[in-house]
């Protein structure tokens, strides 16, 4: 099952490369130079192939960003899942935010989110991939309130709260760690966002 959905642009393709290890090395550049900021030329060097088997593998230089980033969603990208399937509410927002502190500041990667960062730096040339990013980042967002609805109707979240409001506060928080940490902000000082901003949080009643 690793990596089918990703790779299926692969199946039933002849190649003498791995389409598994070629998006990776893709979503590495992508994430270091940004969608506008990166050449065909960097993408094939870096992915060991050729223009040809880059376009029969992965289509045109969109079409491989975006499979790039649902990469980037399944793996580097994982606490966000895994948040979701906490038992709480709170525990929901504490795991994505800690998660998010110690994915964005990781040294062993490029830092920040691929998602947030390539909507920011998108020209107007590629509007339709800053739209694609855009769709993507309200997703996620509906997703988050979704789990807090259904927090709010078991009695885990007070009546009085909103789970949409508290959806876009979360994924305003998450943004904005993203930007702290293009400023230099290592994984400590995220951390301490995080507990700021769940002191906000609303408990139970």
């Amino acid at each position: 099952m690793k990596g089918e959905q990703n790779l299926a642009c692969c199946v039933g393709r002849p190649r003498a490369f791995d389409c598994e290890k070629a998006l990776e090395k893709a979503l590495e550049v992508f994430w270091r130079k940004g969608y506008d900021g990166t050449s065909l030329a960097d993408l094939t060097e870096a992915m060991g192939i050729n223009k040809p088997s880059l376009y029969a593998a992965f289509g045109n230089k969109e079409q491989l960003f975006i499979k790039a980033v649902e990469l980037y969603e399944t793996r580097p990208n994982s606490f966000f899942l895994e948040a979701l399937a906490q038992k709480t509410a709170y525990a929901v927002a504490e795991s994505m935010l800690y998660g998010a502190a110690a994915d964005l500041a990781d040294n062993g990667r490029p830092n920040g989110c691929v998602i947030v960062q390539g909507a920011l730096s998108c020209s107007e040339a590629a509007a339709s991939v800053k739209e694609a990013l855009i769709n993507k980042r309200l997703g996620n967002e509906a997703m988050i309130a979704e789990r807090f609805a259904q927090a709010k109707l078991a009695g885990d979240l007070p009546v009085s709260a909103e789970p949409e409001v508290l959806a876009r506060y979360l994924g305003t928080v998450l943004q904005g760690m993203t930007i702290q940490v293009t400023n230099g902000s290592d994984s400590q000082q995220l951390r301490d966002i995080a507990k700021m901003a769940l002191l906000a949080f609303p408990q139970p009643a």
